[in-house]
């Protein structure tokens, strides 16, 4: 299969972890977007969705899925999204889309977060995809120079504003063999609003799309 048919399984194979009569937690990408349309066939269902991301939102009312704020939600039982890359482990880098911030929130308050993925975003140590880092306009400079300090190559990503309205920077050359301890460290920035690295809060369940099918893989 390609890597867009191995992309569409995994979204497809997400369903059936979707229950009757829930709130479903979206995230963003072109992954999550095969499982969005299939989330459509089920519409009727469930109760509505929280999405992540204004392109996210976008595409689910498009289907005619209601979509709510996370404060109104009483409970999140499931959280469907993407990554850039996960490990064996079940930790992430995700944000390559800028909605970094938004999912972090979401995949916190889920009870469960399912991961899907296609076979190439697998990688034994996590940092060959640059490492989104959300922060405030102000702390630009400030935020990219601490960021070279622990060994990264920051990059403005140009013409990029955040839903949120902030700015990303891409950090090249990390090799993250101690994802939560550097996700700790970046955080602890200030001006930083959120790293892209899901390591504290981890998938619970990987739906890997691969050349015979989707494998399911738990941390």
């Amino acid at each position: 299969m390609s890597a867009e048919e191995q992309k569409a399984a995994a979204g497809r194979a997400a369903i059936k972890h979707i229950r009757p009569g829930s709130i479903v937690g979206v995230g963003t990408g072109s992954t999550v977007n095969h499982f969005i349309d299939a989330l459509a066939g089920m519409k009727h269902d469930i109760r509505g969705a929280v999405s992540s991301s204004e392109a996210s939102t976008g595409r689910l009312r498009d289907h005619g899925i209601e979509v709510l704020d996370l404060n109104d939600a009483d409970h999140l039982p499931v959280y469907v999204d993407g990554a850039d890359e996960i490990n064996r482990h079940l930790q992430m880098i995700k944000g390559g889309g800028g909605a970094l911030t938004r999912e972090k929130i979401v995949a916190a308050v889920a009870k469960q977060f399912v991961c899907i993925v296609d076979a190439s975003k697998r990688v034994d140590v996590l940092g060959t995809f640059p490492l989104p880092v959300e922060v405030i306009p102000m702390a630009r400079s400030y935020v990219a120079h601490e960021l070279m300090k622990l060994g990264g190559q920051p990059e403005l990503r140009s013409g990029f504003t955040t839903d949120n309205g902030n700015l990303v920077l891409d950090v090249h050359g990390l090799q993250i063999a101690k994802p939560i301890e550097l996700e700790r460290n970046i955080n602890n920035i200030v001006g930083v609003v959120t790293v892209g690295l899901f390591a504290q809060r981890r998938a619970d369940l990987l739906l890997l799309g691969t050349d015979n099918g989707v494998e399911s893989i738990t941390a």
